[in-house]
């Protein structure tokens, strides 16, 4: 099994440019949102531009990251198939299926932005952002402690970690309003 390692590599690269997408593509939403409630000529040539660059940003990388991670995945486990009886393992796959869910719904999301409509909020989106993070806390500790049976500590941490999120939200929010231009 000496190409383990390259699999394993490759499904890490994949799992990063897939982060790397669902990082970014709610922050072009929240300037297509914003672009979106300004005046002519500005919405326009600021909504075509946007779009233009989730458009490229969603399917040339994210997913194709997001297909690619999960096949390389599925050829680690069919490697390694005494993982599925390990219960961190199990929680991680639960922690996949939420990375999923997040994707499909920001696909939504993209849809929709991509047809000018608007249905959620600026600020929405900037939390909205803030999934994939959680996601990615998650597993990451996971993969690396491969402990299920800390979870306690583990949701401890994800609270704590949502509290320093939205105190730093607020006060991003609190700056924007002194400063529109923050």
């Amino acid at each position: 099994m000496e190409y383990y390692n390259y699999i394993k590599s490759l499904h890490l690269i994949f799992v990063i440019t897939w982060f790397a997408g669902l990082f970014y593509i709610p922050r072009l939403f929240v300037y297509q949102i914003e672009a979106f409630h300004k005046p002519s000529p500005e919405k326009e040539i600021l909504g075509k531009q946007l779009k233009l660059m989730a458009k490229r940003l969603w399917f040339i990388i994210t997913w194709p990251s997001a297909i690619l991670a999960t096949l390389f995945a599925v050829w680690l486990m069919i490697l390694m198939p005494s993982w599925l009886q390990m219960g961190w393992m199990h929680v991680k796959l639960l922690f996949v299926l939420l990375l999923f869910m997040y994707h499909y719904k920001t696909h939504l999301y993209f849809k929709q932005l991509q047809n000018d409509e608007v249905k959620v909020t600026s600020s929405f989106m900037r939390i909205w952002n803030e999934g994939a993070t959680f996601i990615l806390f998650a597993v990451v500790f996971l993969v690396i402690l491969k402990s299920a049976i800390n979870w306690v500590f583990g949701i401890i941490g994800m609270v704590a970690l949502g509290v320093l999120i939205m105190l730093g939200f607020k006060l991003y929010k609190n700056i924007r309003s002194k400063n529109p231009e923050a």
